[in-house]
């Protein structure tokens, strides 16, 4: 399980975005997003960095 906080993450467009972006990464991915806490949580085979560039690429940088 990989857990990911994103601080820039505010609304229901950002949470299809982050969602579509993990899929692209992984289309047999599991995701769940959580807007008020800002997290995703994804259940994937591949590297985390492979959704950390991602998600970054997207505006979505991950929070240390």
């Amino acid at each position: 399980m990989i857990e990911l906080k994103l601080p820039t993450m505010t609304c229901e467009h950002c949470v299809r975005t982050v969602s579509h972006t993990v899929q692209q990464v992984d289309t047999a991915a599991k995701v769940a997003v959580d807007l008020p806490s800002k997290t995703v949580r994804i259940e994937s085979s591949r590297e985390r960095q492979a959704f950390v560039q991602a998600l970054s690429d997207e505006g979505y940088e991950p929070a240390a």
